[in-house]
Formats: C-alpha cells, structure tokens, sequence
C-alpha cells in the first residue's frame, strides 16, 4: 500500500477507470454478440441491434475507452459479418 498521499489518490483513480472500461468492454462484447446473432439468425430488429452496437463502440472509441482505430476497426468486422450474415 501507496504511502504516499496522491499515490493513494492514483490508486483510487486507477481502480475507478478499471472498473468503468471493465463495464464498457463487457458491454460492447454483450451488444456485439446480440447484433451478429440477430444478423444472422435475420430478424426484425436486426438493424436496431447493429446501430446500438455501432453507437457503443464508436462512443467508446470518442471517450478513450478503446483507441479510436480499434473501435474503427470492430465497427467494420461489425459490419462485415452482419452484411455477409444477411445474405
């Protein structure tokens, strides 16, 4: 244990970042999942499903939770799996 007074302070910090991006990462592997599956499987909503998805990711992304070009990059496996799924 930190001694210090502002490395406790860190500490803090650090574990409350953890466990947001823990959240947000379980979330989008969560909205993920329901998207490709409802992609596949051609249901009504579908596309709700994918845009939610999308929207999360790229949120993530903007708020650095993930770097920007992987979000890029999972937006577009994304979306390739769901146009390849429909067809």
């Amino acid at each position: 244990m930190a001694n210090i007074k502002s490395q406790k302070k860190r500490n803090i910090q650090n574990e409350t970042r953890r466990q947001r991006n823990l959240a947000t990462r379980s979330e989008l592997r969560t909205r993920v999942k329901s998207a490709v599956g409802a992609a596949e499987s051609g249901t009504e909503d579908a596309t709700a499903k994918l845009r939610t998805a999308q929207k999360r990711i790229d949120k993530a992304g903007a708020k650095g939770r993930i770097h920007k070009n992987a979000a890029s990059r999972r937006v577009s496996r994304l979306m390739k799996r769901a146009n390849t799924g429909a067809k």
